[in-house]
């Protein structure tokens, strides 16, 4: 077994969106800085309301799917599908823009802080222009696991087995994406008390990252600063810790790469200039959202 370590990392840099709400941007803060297939992630997290009360009126989506998961506050989601959903802590929303969505996420506080993760993930081209897609997940639809004494693991998304205080555990994510999108994400919320330290299986072939939530969380014993995303190189397992004086948190997040052309174009990702053009002829036509046998 080859254990996985840090490539590269990547602090975050503030950044703004929607109608102004302030964030933090890891993956995706400059052009072509992402990992097949994840495309960005943002941090937001403020207690003052100026930085998110805005949030982010009506817009769309072409071509790849959106992850929503928060950790404190609570937002709702409004589509062009009718889909209308509340995001309260802990809760998950997963969206498949396919074709095309309109969309809101709007705050529902007016006070209070406000703290979660937007990720984006890239679609195949054979699946870019499927038909759009939404679900919720309530904080209790989403599994978790103490497969040792200070460990917890959140399970949002895929199957993996783990290793803690030489005992073996398989876990399974609320979205099991095996055998529904060629992606095959893994998505896992670690929480580890100070001192302790979990091994968790990565398929070799998927692309890997793990972002630091709360404290100073080591991957293979190498520190990862707070609000950076750390990019994994080969191997099938990484060692995840918490140093011996502090509790951490951290996101692990694999994917199997799709190698296909990027092209992207604020909301809209596709394969060619050539379809994001036409991606933005559709929104202006009112035809983002139409129905295709494509």
């Amino acid at each position: 077994m080859t254990e996985r370590r840090i490539r590269f990392s990547l602090d975050s840099i503030p950044a703004s969106d929607g109608a102004g709400v302030r964030l933090r941007r890891s993956l995706g803060a400059r052009r072509g800085l992402h990992l097949d297939p994840f495309l960005m992630l943002d941090e937001f997290s403020s207690d003052d309301p100026d930085d998110y009360i805005a949030g982010f009126p009506p817009h769309p989506h072409r071509g790849f799917e959106t992850v929503t998961y928060m950790l404190d506050g609570r937002m709702e989601h409004k589509d062009h599908m009718g889909n209308t959903g509340r995001l309260d802590p802990g809760g998950v929303q997963w969206m498949t823009a396919g074709r095309g969505v309109i969309h809101s996420e709007m705050p529902r506080q007016r006070e209070g802080r406000l703290r979660g993760f937007q990720l984006w993930i890239n679609l195949p081209a054979a699946e870019k222009m499927r038909p759009p897609a939404y679900r919720d997940l309530a904080p209790q639809d989403i599994p978790e696991f103490e497969p040792a004494n200070g460990v917890r693991i959140r399970a949002i998304a895929g199957a993996t087995s783990l290793r803690a205080d030489g005992r073996s555990d398989d876990i399974l994510g609320a979205i099991n994406t095996g055998h529904e999108r060629s992606t095959d994400p893994l998505l896992l919320d670690v929480a580890l008390a100070a001192g302790r330290s979990v091994e968790i299986d990565l398929p070799p072939g998927h692309n890997a990252f793990a972002y630091a939530v709360d404290g100073t969380p080591q991957v293979a014993g190498e520190a990862l600063s707070a609000n950076a995303a750390g990019l994994l190189g080969p191997g099938d397992r990484v060692v995840l810790s918490a140093p011996d004086d502090e509790p951490a948190r951290v996101l692990l997040l694999a994917a199997k790469p799709i190698e296909e052309p990027v092209v992207q174009y604020g909301p809209f990702v596709m394969n060619t200039r050539e379809e994001i053009e036409q991606a933005m002829i559709d929104y202006r036509n009112g035809t983002l959202t139409d129905a295709t046998d494509a």
